[in-house]
């Protein structure tokens, strides 16, 4: 190994640095207040879990995603966390037991396996909000609302929101009544978004010609808040759940636009990112200029039944470190020179730290100047008393 190689860093994994660093601190501190306002209460979970507790109902996505590792103490196979949701819902059923709605949050460091299109690098730091114990379409606006606001906290501009409801495709395969070999086939049709593709599987699989035109249909039901009343009519004589999603994603661009007019909104209703564990809507926000979703999530009711209380949820998730790039900031340059030594000089540096101030006491024998450590002012004797004033320009 060289001596350059010593310094490289495993790939998509990032160290930061200031004053993206400082950045990002001030947007967790602000991120984790505004949900604090929103009665969310914050949760720590562990890096580390056994393996069977830490993927329970997420699917093959996440185990792929996961480094995995033997416990010396049990000898049982454990993971390190890549997705803080199955952790919380985990708290939720069993950790807090919790008789109504639970809000909670969180913003803690992750670990992938890989890097991917959706997930960006492998070591994201987590931040988001999870709403257990209710059903109703008022906790998913909720979700969809404080969404939004996390990222024009953050500084984003012009929003895109982009809606989905995974009940849709569900309802139409079992009405289809799909053996699993098709509803796979089908499904990654549908993921290519090729029409031929489609089209080809649902020939092959589906005999119903009104099923089959409506799995036919869902590969084009794209685009804006018209594509609800074209599903309105391609889908007339499908199953109830398919009319009730419709309906639950018309309510949620009502309620959304009404608050947030300026958001651009975008429906695809084939979307299935996350189908083995989302139930309900889904969305994902993103901004120009970025390739990847800032924010992702929506209702993964059930979860919690794998520890003894099935519960519905609804969230999203964001990576920190990506909402800090939002906006592009130089750190404040206020900080107070101070000498190294000097008589009482330790008293005052002391009282101005106390009141907040950022002070920075020169070494002996240091000859960087103080616009390097990112002070705008000096502390001076004056007549045997410590006072600041501005460094000459």
């Amino acid at each position: 190994m060289t001596t350059a190689d010593r310094w490289l860093l495993p790939d998509g994994m990032d160290e930061v640095l200031p004053p993206q660093a400082s950045r990002m601190e001030e947007l967790r501190r602000s991120l984790l207040d505004l949900y604090y306002r929103w009665g969310y209460d914050q949760v720590m979970p562990p890096p580390v879990e056994f393996l069977d507790s830490l993927l329970t109902g997420t699917g093959t996505d996440l185990d792929l995603q996961t480094f995995k590792l033997t416990d010396q103490l049990t000898g049982r196979l454990m993971g390190v966390s890549a997705d803080v949701t199955p952790q919380v819902a985990r708290m939720d059923a069993h950790s807090m037991r919790h008789q109504g709605p639970a809000r909670l949050c969180y913003c803690t460091n992750v670990l992938r396996a890989k890097a991917d299109q959706h997930q960006g690098g492998r070591s994201p730091v987590q931040v988001g909000v999870e709403l257990f114990g209710h059903a109703g379409l008022e906790a998913d606006l909720e979700i969809l609302r404080l969404a939004l606001l996390s990222l024009k906290a953050a500084g984003a501009v012009e929003l895109h929101l982009a809606l989905g409801h995974i009940g849709i495709y569900r309802s139409l395969v079992q009405a289809a009544e799909l053996e699993p070999d098709q509803e796979r086939a089908l499904f990654e049709a549908l993921e290519l978004k090729s029409p031929g593709a489609l089209a080809q599987q649902v020939e092959a699989s589906v005999p119903d010609p009104a099923l089959a035109e409506m799995f036919r249909a869902l590969g084009r039901l794209h685009g804006g808040p018209e594509v609800l009343d074209s599903a309105r009519d391609a889908f007339a004589g499908a199953p109830a759940a398919v009319a009730e999603a419709l309906a639950q994603l018309k309510a949620l661009h009502r309620g959304v636009a009404e608050e947030h007019p300026e958001v651009e909104f975008y429906f695809d209703l084939a979307e299935l990112r996350g189908y083995q564990y989302h139930t309900g809507m889904m969305f994902a926000a993103f901004v120009p200029g970025y390739g990847q979703a800032l924010a992702k999530g929506g209702r993964y009711d059930d979860t919690g039944r794998a520890f003894g209380r099935a519960r519905p949820a609804t969230g999203f998730s964001m990576d920190l470190k990506l909402l800090a790039t939002l906006v592009q900031s130089e750190p404040a340059c206020d900080g107070i020179w101070a000498p190294a030594d000097g008589d009482g000089v330790a008293e005052a540096i002391a009282s101005l730290r106390s009141a907040g101030h950022r002070v920075v006491q020169a070494l002996p024998g240091q000859t960087t100047p103080p616009e390097a450590h990112r002070c705008s002012r000096r502390l001076v004797l004056v007549d045997g008393r410590w006072q600041t004033e501005a460094l000459q320009a």
